[in-house]
């Protein structure tokens, strides 16, 4: 299983603006920056940090990458908990066991004159091997894309291995020897910024952080992925959003809440966001009792062309 060669780094994106490009025909809308930086980590070989409030398209950003290169998206959740038999590899020892059980059935020397060590060398071998999600990236031969998903979740210990797996891009079993990447996959690990991580990790990685767009962004995202929504509700719906934003709330929606909100509208047939549809259908936007009471309370949306001079 070992190898000294050197995984090939071979050049995925042409420019920035073909990044941009090429995750728009996928029905991702991404803007400069985030086009830099994925191009960056192409050509660099470097994983991708990308922190951010939850709902801001950090996942979606991974996957559409994915879709833009034909390639297999490889995820590994994270928790807490998650250890190396979950992350890297781990045994399957009910396997293991009815080999050695099958062993003894048959008796001494059914093995031969290698006895107990072929029977070990059997059970350690790749047919007992169980890949998780890392080292199914590191040994991948296809095109692989992998999401480490909210890897703010898991402990200092966890970072560790995940910074030792993406440093050099091998892992080493100690019953089978050095596994190494045969090619390096374009790697995304997302945070939601709940805690912070280690300095080592960072450093490791290119850094992108997604907040919530600009009203322009989200209104072309909007308009993007719901289908048979009008301009003038697509905008009315994100201005709602922002001003949703701008107050002190628990949980400011997220832009897929503000999708689930417009594909609710639009199924319900409105054709106008006032403040009486807007309250009644909070709950697709805000996930805290105490949030949706607030808002209910101070929300005030004004009809258009109202207040102009």
């Amino acid at each position: 299983m070992s190898s000294t060669a050197t995984p090939p780094v071979a050049a995925r994106f042409a420019s920035p603006a073909g990044v941009v490009d090429g995750l728009a025909a996928v029905g991702y809308l991404a803007d400069e920056h985030i086009g830099t930086v994925v191009y960056l980590a192409d050509r660099l070989a470097k994983p991708v940090l990308v922190e951010g409030p939850a709902g801001t398209g950090k996942t979606e950003l991974a996957k559409s990458v994915a879709a833009l290169l034909g390639a297999r998206l490889v995820r590994l959740q994270c928790y807490e908990g998650l250890d190396e038999s979950k992350a890297l590899y781990e045994w399957n020892y009910r396997k293991q066991l009815l080999r050695i059980q099958v062993e003894r059935a048959e008796g001494p020397g059914a093995t031969g004159a290698g006895g107990w060590s072929e029977v070990e060398q059997d059970i350690f071998s790749e047919d007992f091997l169980l890949e998780r999600p890392l080292l199914e990236a590191i040994r991948a031969v296809d095109p692989v894309v992998l999401l480490v998903d909210e890897v703010d979740r898991v402990e200092l210990e966890t970072e560790a291995l995940l910074l030792e797996v993406l440093s050099d891009y091998q892992v080493s079993i100690p019953e089978l020897g050095t596994v190494r990447a045969r090619q390096i996959p374009f790697v995304v690990l997302t945070s939601n910024d709940t805690r912070e991580l280690s300095e080592a990790l960072k450093r490791r990685c290119l850094y992108l952080y997604l907040g919530y767009p600009t009203i322009e962004r989200e209104r072309a995202i909007v308009l993007a992925k719901v289908p048979g929504i009008a301009t003038r509700l697509a905008d009315e719906v994100v201005r709602v959003v922002r001003s949703l934003r701008e107050m002190e709330l628990e949980k400011h929606p997220s832009v897929s809440e503000t999708l689930d909100w417009a594909r609710t509208l639009v199924l319900l047939g409105i054709e106008h966001v006032d403040t009486e549809v807007a309250v009644s259908t909070l709950h697709l936007l805000l996930k805290y009792r105490a949030d949706i009471e607030k808002v209910a309370a101070e929300l005030t949306i004004l009809p258009p062309g109202a207040g102009r001079g």
